[in-house]
């Protein structure tokens, strides 16, 4: 059974024939529109690697069918710096070490943008470590990765001043 979808694929739009309905997104994105930057850890939900952006919301590409984002807007790590320049979240974790193998980045890259797309965080580390505990480490890289997303909250709200001035 084939099916066909409609998606604006960072910022592209993209009509996609589905082979399989049960194809997930995490499989579509790295197999068939080779965006391997969305990792494929525990395929089960648990670690967060494969994070991406549907509609503005975090969720994980291995639990979501790809029929079901028909319509939708997808954002993944292949998409969110601006040609040359980087995303802040993206410099922010250069910057603070929020990395180390860097297996998991992309997907803590993603839900962090989702999260201060949320403007949850509030300057607060603690928020940051509970709001990004489905993106799990195993390099443990956890300080870096708080200290990035807290710089990166501070750059966003000065950049969301400066143009509202």
């Amino acid at each position: 059974m084939s099916l066909s979808i409609q998606v604006k694929l960072n910022g592209e739009s993209r009509a996609i024939d589905l082979d399989d309905p049960r194809v997930t997104l995490l499989d579509l994105l790295r197999e068939r529109l080779e965006l391997t930057g969305t990792k494929k850890g525990c395929d089960r939900g648990q670690c967060g690697a494969c994070t991406v952006l549907v509609d503005g919301r975090r969720v994980n590409a291995c639990l979501t069918l790809a029929a079901s984002i028909d319509g939708a807007t997808v954002e993944t790590i292949e998409g969110v710096a601006d040609g040359p320049a980087l995303h802040p979240v993206q410099q922010a974790f250069i910057d603070h070490d929020g990395f180390q193998c860097g297996y998991c980045t992309p997907g803590q890259i993603m839900s962090a943008i989702g999260l201060l797309r949320e403007a949850r965080v509030h300057g607060d580390p603690e928020r940051v470590r509970e709001q990004m505990s489905g993106n799990l480490c195993r390099c443990g890289a956890y300080a870096g990765i708080v200290e990035a997303v807290l710089e990166a909250e501070r750059i966003t709200v000065d950049q969301r001043k400066r143009g509202a001035a």
